[in-house]
């Protein structure tokens, strides 16, 4: 028992790094995409300007919005398999207040307080105000290397590879992909910055976003933790029935 609650804290240490990515791109605004290519003659600056100016355009322009998400844990290793579930509707009101209403909650005790329900407390540290600004995609918090391009379900992105200037845990490393046309964060493809424990031998995030009205918001999550003994957990979760405000 006392292995099995050692392991399940440090994953859930690790697990709350998924509020970086779930915080990051949560206001953006622009039209509908016109284009089903990258355009011509982008360098790596004027894309990366690009990206922020507009993030803070969106981050300005979004008020707030409700929506439900259903989060999900599956752990494979010492001293047995455990999974846990949490549905809650999620409340954002701009600039920095986040708060949770939990629908429901299934499966092991010990991953739903934690891991699910401590990732909650996390996402809202992450949306405080100076934690905002220390990780938003911005050259004071990274740097940028331009990779190409590739289509995308929203006509075409902008491959960029984004290197931590710290490491710190709400920040990360890895590739995005940032919509041509609109300069949004379409995915997210990381490993956080800063290993949250000994006992984490590796975390991989996969972050996906969909537009809703004149925004783009979280779509989908799933997060992969490999535990130094052996152990995998994966956390999903889905983003639904957004109601802007």
């Amino acid at each position: 028992m006392m292995i099995q609650k050692q392991i399940l804290i440090r994953l859930a240490i690790a697990t709350l790094l998924v509020a970086a990515v779930s915080q990051s791109a949560a206001a953006d605004r622009a039209g509908v995409p016109n284009s089903n290519a990258v355009a011509p003659g982008m360098d790596l600056q004027g894309i990366v300007s690009r990206l922020v100016r507009s993030n803070q355009e969106r981050a300005n322009a979004l008020r707030g919005f409700d929506g439900v998400r259903s989060y999900s844990i599956v752990y494979h290793g010492i001293p047995g398999n455990r999974e846990a579930g949490l549905e809650v509707m999620a409340h954002y009101l701009a600039p920095s207040s986040k708060s949770f209403d939990v629908i429901s909650q299934s499966g092991s005790k010990v991953l739903q307080s934690k891991v699910l329900l401590k990732l909650l407390e996390s996402e809202q540290e992450a949306a405080r105000t100076e934690n905002q600004q220390r990780t938003a995609l911005t050259s004071d918090n990274y740097n940028f290397t331009l990779l190409g391009s590739r289509p995308s379900l929203y006509g075409g992105c902008y491959r960029l590879e984004v290197e931590p200037k710290r490491d710190e845990k709400f920040l990360y490393r890895g590739e995005i992909c940032v919509n041509a046309a609109e300069f949004a964060v379409e995915s997210i493809d990381v490993e956080p910055a800063k290993n949250p424990s000994f006992w984490i031998k590796k975390t991989h995030i996969q972050h996906r976003y969909e537009k809703v009205g004149q925004f783009w918001l979280p779509a989908s999550n799933q997060t992969v933790t490999n535990v130094r003994l052996g152990g995998t957990a994966t956390l999903s979760i889905l983003y639904s029935h957004y109601e802007l405000h």
